[in-house]
C-alpha cells in the first residue's frame, strides 16, 4: 500500500540530538563519561520529553549531584547547542512531500518547553501537516498511547502511516501497531524508502 502520510521523528532525523558529544566538547570525553555513568541525565530528559518542568527537573538533578551541578545545568542553559544542527536533507525531503501534496507529521518525544525553543530556532518546525509532542500528550514513545493517540487524532489507517525514527524500540511499537517504517540512520537511507514508496521521484529525493 501506497502510505497516504508520512510521520517524522525530530531528534536524529531533522535535528542531530547527541548531548555525549556537546558534553565532550565542553568538559572532555574522560570527564564526560564520567558523568553520563553517575548521573542518569537521559532519564532526565525523559522526564523533561514527559512534561516535567524544564528548569525544575534538571535543577531537581543539579542538587540530587552537587558534585556535577554545574554540568548538570549545562542541559538547561546549553540546550539548544545540544539539538543542532538541523540536518538539511532530511528537511528537504520533508517539504518535498508537502509540495507533493503528501501530509506531513511529527511524532516527537520532547519537552513542551524544549520544543518551544526548538521552533524558535528552525522554522520548518513550524510546517507540519500534524503535531504530535510528547510533553503535551503527557506520553512517551515506544508507550502504545501515543502512537493511538496520533492514529485517533489524524484519521489515516495505521497501514497507511510511513514511520521514520532513529531507535529501534519505537520503530517496532509502530510496526506492532501496523505502521508502515523506515529505521532511519541517514537522510540517504530514507530518501531511498521515500523513492521506493511511490512518494517522491530520484530528483525530488536528493
Amino acid at each position: 500500500m501506497q502510505p497516504q502520510a508520512v510521520v517524522f521523528d525530530i531528534g536524529n532525523v531533522l535535528i542531530e540530538w547527541n548531548p555525549e558529544h556537546f558534553y565532550d566538547a565542553r568538559i572532555g570525553p574522560d570527564r564526560r563519561r564520567r558523568l553520563f555513568a553517575e548521573v542518569d541525565l537521559h532519564g532526565m530528559n525523559l522526564e523533561i520529553d514527559r512534561g516535567g518542568g524544564f528548569a525544575a527537573t534538571v535543577e531537581d538533578a543539579a542538587r540530587t549531584h552537587p558534585d556535577w551541578a554545574e554540568e548538570i545545568r549545562m542541559w538547561h542553559d546549553d540546550w539548544l547547542q545540544m539539538a543542532s544542527p538541523a540536518i538539511d536533507h532530511s528537511v528537504r525531503l520533508m517539504r518535498a512531500l508537502r509540495a507533493r501534496g503528501v501530509p506531513v507529521f511529527a511524532l516527537t518525544n520532547f519537552g513542551v518547553e524544549t520544543f518551544a525553543q526548538a521552533r524558535g530556532a528552525y522554522d520548518f518546525l513550524h510546517e507540519f501537516d500534524r503535531l504530535y509532542v510528547s510533553g503535551h500528550m503527557r506520553a512517551v514513545k515506544p508507550e502504545p498511547e501515543i502512537y493511538a493517540r496520533a492514529e485517533a487524532d489524524c484519521g489515516v489507517p495505521p497501514a497507511a502511516l510511513l514511520f521514520t525514527d532513529d531507535r529501534p524500540d519505537n520503530i517496532a511499537a509502530a510496526r506492532a501497531r501496523g505502521w508502515q517504517t523506515h529505521l532511519f540512520d541517514g537522510p540517504d537511507g530514507w530518501a531511498q524508502a521515500l523513492v521506493q514508496s511511490g512518494l517522491l521521484d530520484k530528483e525530488a529525493a536528493a
